[in-house]
């Protein structure tokens, strides 16, 4: 499988090979209304304006993103918050990476545990911050969680505009439906299942490690899936409270 950023050839795993994903069926965002939005970039992207991961503030110092961005040295890591078009270099703050904590438990069979927590050289004090949802019982079928990042409108290329969207929480019996995503390590105790089992609206190649929202607090990050917005193919999130006990140490 790829990352969603490289697994999803579209917002989730895409299982194509190397991009990460973006919002497909999004509508335009704002760094108003979600300034703790961060684009993690990275020197070693192929992308002209560094566009590599998502992640969310959840301290002025610290980012919530997924571990399978990690795979390059954290030098080449930098982060930017404030910026809607991440070709705008004229806005926006930038902040190198100081370190990097990737979930011990996190391995690439599996994808279980896909969640990072990046320190930042350069605190963006004054910035309002995305709290962890550490409650496990967020995550109920029926719940509408929105999704943001910079990722590919479509399968077919990069927007680099932040976007989000809305993806109702399918439960967890629509992703262990899916046998792919069994083989693929889907958990119930440690992912969220969301999307459209109709296809149309999902993260993609470009949003890996992006903000799952939810009643202001961060639900999950973006992980992986298969293709984009395709149907019967919902998108993979990392569960936050599933990995709370950990995320909390680091964050505090």
């Amino acid at each position: 499988m790829l990352k969603r950023a490289a697994l999803l050839v579209g917002v989730l795993l895409v299982v194509t090979a190397g991009a990460k994903p973006v919002v497909v069926g999004g509508t335009v965002a704002s760094p108003t209304e979600a300034p703790w939005a961060i684009a993690l970039n990275n020197t070693q992207s192929m992308s002209s304006s560094g566009r590599y991961c998502g992640a969310a503030l959840v301290a002025p110092n610290k980012i919530v993103t997924a571990a399978h961005c990690m795979d390059e040295a954290v030098s080449t890591y930098y982060a930017v918050q404030g910026r809607a078009d991440l070709a705008d270099g004229s806005v926006g703050r930038v902040s190198a990476i100081s370190k990097a904590w990737v979930h011990p438990g996190y391995n690439t069979k599996d994808h279980r545990y896909d969640v990072a927590v990046l320190t930042l050289a350069k605190p963006f004090v004054g910035v309002p911050v995305l709290p962890l949802e550490t409650r496990a019982r967020a995550d109920r079928t029926g719940a509408v969680p929105t999704v943001y990042g910079w990722g590919d409108t479509q399968d077919t290329g990069p927007d680099e505009t932040l976007q989000k969207a809305a993806v109702p929480d399918l439960g967890d019996k629509a992703c262990l439906g899916v046998k792919s995503y069994v083989s693929n390590g889907y958990a119930a105790a440690t992912n969220v299942c969301a999307g459209y089992l109709a296809g149309g609206t999902d993260a993609c190649q470009g949003d890996s490690g992006g903000p799952l929202v939810l009643n202001g607090r961060l639900l999950g990050v973006v992980s992986w899936g298969q293709g984009c917005a395709q149907p019967g193919k919902p998108g993979v999130y990392t569960e936050i409270a599933g990995a709370a006990k950990a995320l909390l140490q680091q964050v505090r």
